[in-house]
C-alpha cells in the first residue's frame, strides 16, 4: 500500500540572520513554499519570541508545514507534512533553502502511514502475541 503521507524534516544551518527574526517575512516565505508545493492553504498562525526567534504554522489541506527559528545561531527547523500525490514538497524545500539563504542545509523525507502493522511492529521486535501497544506505551 502507498503511504498515507510524506514527511519532510529541513534542518536550515547558517542562515540569514535577519530573515530568521522577520516575523513577516517568514510568514512570507513558508506561505509561498505552500502556495510553489501546490497546497491549498487553509491558514496561517506565526508567533515571535522576543527578542529572538519565531514559530509558526502554515495549515494546509493536505496537513502542515511548521517552521521554528533560532536566529541566534543561523538556524531554522522546518517540517512539511503532506498527504496526497498533487503535492510538489520539493519545490518548497528548494525555496525555502534559497530564500533563507542556508549554507548548509539537510533534507530527510519519511514516508508516513504505512498501514501495514506487521510491519511497523516487527521493527520494533514486538512479537505477534503482544499487544503492541503495551509495548510501546507500558
Amino acid at each position: 500500500m502507498d503511504p498515507l503521507g510524506r514527511h519532510i524534516l529541513l534542518e536550515l544551518e547558517e542562515c540569514h540572520f535577519k530573515i530568521l527574526n522577520d516575523l513577516k517575512k517568514v510568514e512570507a516565505v513558508l506561505l509561498e513554499a505552500a502556495r510553489l508545493a501546490n497546497a491549498t492553504i487553509i491558514e496561517s498562525r506565526f508567533h515571535y519570541f522576543s527578542p529572538l526567534g519565531i514559530s509558526g504554522v502554515v495549515v494546509i489541506a493536505e496537513s502542515h508545514f511548521t517552521i521554528h527559528t533560532w536566529p541566534e545561531f543561523d538556524y531554522a527547523a522546518v517540517d512539511i507534512f503532506t498527504c496526497g500525490k498533487r503535492l510538489e514538497p520539493k519545490l518548497a524545500t528548494e525555496y525555502m533553502i534559497r530564500t533563507f539563504g542556508s549554507k548548509k542545509p539537510a533534507v530527510v523525507a519519511i514516508e508516513r502511514g504505512s498501514l501495514s502493522t506487521d510491519e511497523k511492529f516487527s521493527q520494533s521486535n514486538i512479537s505477534s502475541e503482544e499487544d503492541p501497544r503495551e509495548q510501546v506505551f507500558g
